[in-house]
């Protein structure tokens, strides 16, 4: 092959992975973009308080419950049709975000954004490692996905205060469309077309309703329990129905000739502990960034402007290690050794923050926790997710790739659950200490928490993950 011909097909490949990218970087930001934009939404729509949160879970709902399906479906007709369909979807509802008027018309583009965002996220990984066979080359691409979905949310944060208090929330969904619509013509373009298995291979339509509806009404019960209006039994009875969903799909799974998800996959240790081991890690990132964002808006007295920006040393660093760092790291040590090193590196920002007192400095307590927290991210992402991909046969690229942003997508969904429900019942437990410093121990015991993830997510990687030889 001639050097012009290479360079051609490097270019190639670089265009097609920035287009991946923006799409990933797209949906993370839409995750977050809105959090310091809610007063200002509910103050011109008119939500009821309980109304308002659902304009961040109906988002979550449709896309961590889309995820394995939009993955099994990118392995039947080809993972370019359905990352196209997916980017056209979300480029259309973020249109009716940005024109809504209403509660209503408002949570249905949301819906509408989750249902496209996890048909192109789903098979989005798998893109990558067909794209990137080669270990080192593989290493330095998903250093570049790593960035945008670790960075995505920090952002999301600094873009939803800059616009909010600039331009108005409503271009918050509005930069979208013209960003999608440019991605959208060089996906057609630079992306090309793998054949998929067809639909006679696994189109279980009831195994579709099953696996859809329990991941949705799990991840509904999750965001659920941090509602003050949330009931201990109709918790329970909706885990119940949950579980029972999930079960059902299992079995149906494990008798049917063409599966859904087949579940040999999870036979495969690397592929399971690894993504056990980003459910963690997405917990404690998104988890601890929501509860850090609330603490420097509500004890330390910021604005949505400042937090936004307070939130820059966290993509800056992560930038610097996963676009720069880690990936050559990575390739001299390999995955699961930088994984650990990233784990670490996270806990103890963790650790840190959890000390910070109610008169706390940015300087001290909030900006350097944030860089090292960036830095610890941007390595152990990558590395987590290349660990998860390395488990899974090129057939079943979509499925793992699908799981793997389910992880996320779950662990998210988890985490910012967990850690919310866990700061609002210590504060109110605590009331009797003053208001601000009854928030502090609400959130340092959050803190607190999401270290116990991150250092769980170490101990599996210690003891049961293998070296990936790079």
């Amino acid at each position: 092959m001639s050097v012009d011909v290479v360079e051609t097909v490097v270019r190639g490949r670089g265009r097609a992975l920035v287009v991946l990218c923006v799409m990933q970087l797209m949906i993370i930001l839409d995750g977050t973009v809105v959090t310091v934009a809610l007063p200002t939404i509910q103050g011109d729509i008119g939500f009821s308080q309980a109304g308002l949160a659902w304009v961040m879970n109906s988002y979550l709902i449709a896309f961590a419950g889309l995820l394995l399906l939009a993955g099994r479906i990118g392995d039947l007709i080809g993972s370019k049709r359905i990352f196209v369909a997916g980017l056209a979807l979300f480029t259309a509802a973020s249109l009716l975000c940005g024109v809504a008027g209403s509660a209503e018309v408002l949570i249905a583009g949301r819906f509408l954004q989750g249902v496209g965002g996890a048909l192109a996220s789903a098979v989005i990984l798998g893109m990558i490692v067909n794209l990137y066979p080669a270990p080192g080359e593989q290493a330095r691409a998903m250093g570049v996905y790593s960035f945008t979905a670790a960075s995505g949310a920090s952002i999301g944060l600094i873009l939803g205060g800059v616009i909010t208090q600039t331009i108005g929330w409503h271009w918050a969904f509005l930069i979208n469309v013209p960003i999608g619509a440019i991605a959208l013509a060089f996906a057609v373009r630079l992306l090309s077309h793998q054949p998929g298995l067809g639909l006679a291979k696994g189109a279980d339509v009831l195994g579709a309703v099953l696996v859809t509806a329990g991941l949705s009404l799990g991840v509904y019960t999750i965001v659920q329990t941090a509602e003050p209006n949330a009931t201990l039994t109709r918790t329970l009875l909706q885990a119940a129905a949950s579980i029972v969903l999930l079960a059902a799909f299992v079995i149906r799974q494990a008798r049917i000739k063409n599966p859904l998800l087949a579940l040999r996959i999870f036979r495969r240790r690397q592929l399971s502990v690894a993504n056990v081991v980003v459910v963690l890690l997405f917990a404690a990132g998104f988890g601890f960034q929501f509860t850090t964002a609330l603490y420097v808006q509500r004890v330390l007295g910021y604005d949505s402007l400042t937090t936004g920006l307070a939130f820059l040393p966290a993509p800056i660093m992560n930038a610097l290690m996963s676009l720069s760092i880690a990936p050559r790291l990575t390739v001299r040590f390999g995955a699961r050794k930088m994984l650990i090193a990233g784990l670490v590196v996270f806990l103890l920002a963790l650790l840190w923050i959890s000390q910070a007192p109610v008169d706390g400095s940015y300087v001290v307590n909030v900006g350097p926790v944030l860089a090292v927290m960036g830095a610890g991210i941007g390595v152990a992402i990558p590395a987590s997710i290349m660990l998860a991909m390395s488990g899974a046969d090129a057939s079943d690229a979509g499925l793992a790739s699908g799981l793997n942003n389910t992880a996320q997508q779950a662990g998210a969904a988890i985490g910012t659950a967990v850690l919310a429900t866990l700061a609002a019942s210590t504060t109110a437990h605590r009331a009797t200490e003053g208001t601000l410093q009854a928030l502090r121990d609400g959130y340092g015991a959050a803190w607190l928490a999401a270290a116990g993830f991150v250092f769980a997510a170490a101990v599996l990687s210690i003891s049961l993950l293998r070296q990936r030889h790079t």
